[in-house]
């Protein structure tokens, strides 16, 4: 074993999270290392809202698709077309966008690694020591270790790092999910179920796919994700997928890898140690229930945790590590809690997930929706509006509007 130097901070995990803390430090001064275990990819759907873009600085040479529009598909193969109304969705591909936020830390000043997190120890008057084998080492016993005054563990829903620092963390529940890159095919023109439309992510709240999340399609310009998730144990997720090609004709495209990992369900109760550890993105739990959003949350999360490590090096107080989560809850907590509600009693069965897409198809509920999602902001400024999705939630939970009853409406109309 080598022992190099002291770092301000030791970054572990280069995904979304930990570059965002990474580069946030080094901009600050901080002598940081940003320690990421090469040829990880997480399955992801790639979407990432205005806010994030804003927020964050993302380029539009990022961004590999534009999403203009949502379909949900209903158990009964009905779908719903949710529009934006002038604005769009942006679609990254994992493996270069990581890459280019790594790129971003050490540009900033952050010391790049290719390395896997072994263990964390203590020397003899208490500092971290991270120790990591080298991604080029040729002995699988080799290790390096560096010494750390603050540590941000950013590696992931099974966190190594959390696991061995933060009580609670090995009970993080998680969902499983699976997806397969494939190779985009031509447009096709028309409003049929299994039209393809680059500028349109398509969700499956099916049974058949997954008893209690949703399979999806994801445009990313020239390669496309086709994916699903559960928390079932025993549930095919390649069969699952390999179903939804065959059903939409997408098993006929070139499969450019394929790729699973667990997304987890809730945010940690704690994501720090109370003394130089904290955690982010994955690894502190911050990915949205019910929609699996996590892109977005883990900049946030990568951004909170570098902040709390700045305070806890100017300060000496590790209490500053708790801002973080406490900062992320007051700003998105609520949002978590309603989704969570909303994942638990809309995806149970496939009778309640055939209501939940007919929802869907009302007016109000898509612009609040959308109005939501881009800005990650409750919607207070049309109480009327809430007052209105209130009863007609009310209606189709309780059966007195059954599902898909304004668009027979619909159709006996323009029929007649």
């Amino acid at each position: 074993m080598t022992t190099a130097d002291t770092f301000d901070a030791v970054v572990v995990g280069g995904g979304p999270a930990g570059a965002t803390a990474a580069t946030d430090l080094a901009r600050r001064g901080r002598r940081v290392l940003l320690l990421d275990r090469p040829g990880r990819i997480k399955p992801c759907g790639g979407a990432i809202p205005p806010k994030a873009i804003e927020e964050f600085e993302i380029p539009d040479a990022q961004l590999v698709a534009k999403i203009r529009s949502a379909r949900m598909v209903a158990p009964s193969d009905r779908h719903v077309d949710m529009p934006i109304d002038g604005g769009y969705v942006g679609m990254v591909d994992r493996e270069p966008f990581d890459e280019w936020l790594r790129e971003r830390a050490a540009g900033a000043g952050a010391e790049r690694r290719n390395g896997t997190f072994k263990r964390l120890t203590r020397d003899a008057d208490g500092t971290a020591l991270i120790h990591y084998r080298p991604a080029d080492a040729e002995d699988r016993d080799a290790t390096i270790s560096v010494r750390a005054r603050a540590v941000i563990g950013a590696d992931g829903a099974m966190s190594s790092v959390a696991k061995q620092c933060i009580p609670g963390a090995k009970e993080l529940p998680h969902v499983a999910a699976y997806h397969e890159i494939v190779r985009s095919p031509a447009p096709t023109s028309g409003t049929g179920l299994h039209d393809f439309d680059p500028a349109r992510c398509d969700v499956y709240y099916q049974g058949k796919l997954s008893p209690d999340f949703y399979a999806w399609i994801f445009p990313h310009g020239e390669t496309t994700s086709i994916g699903v998730g559960t928390e079932r144990k025993g549930v095919s997720l390649h069969r699952a997928v390999q179903q939804l090609r065959t059903e939409t004709g997408l098993d006929r495209c070139q499969t450019i890898r394929r790729e699973g990992a667990p997304i987890p369900l809730h945010p940690l109760k704690k994501w720090d140690n109370g003394r130089d550890v904290v955690l982010a993105g994955d690894a502190a739990g911050v990915v949205a229930p019910a929609s699996g959003e996590g892109i977005y949350y883990a900049l946030v999360g990568g951004r909170l945790a570098g902040d709390a490590v700045e305070a806890l090096l100017l300060t000496g107080q590790p209490k500053a590590l708790g801002r973080a989560r406490k900062r992320f809850m007051q700003e998105h907590g609520r949002v978590f809690w309603i989704l969570g509600i909303m994942q638990r009693f809309w995806y149970k069965n496939d009778k309640r997930r055939e209501r939940f897409v007919s929802l869907c198809d009302d007016p109000d509920i898509q612009q609040l929706t959308w109005q939501a999602y881009m800005h990650k902001k409750l919607v207070k400024a049309k109480p009327a509006a809430h007052i209105r999705i209130f009863f007609k939630d009310m209606a189709h939970l309780l059966g007195i509007v059954s599902p898909w009853q304004k668009a027979a409406a619909k159709d006996a109309e323009s029929a007649s």
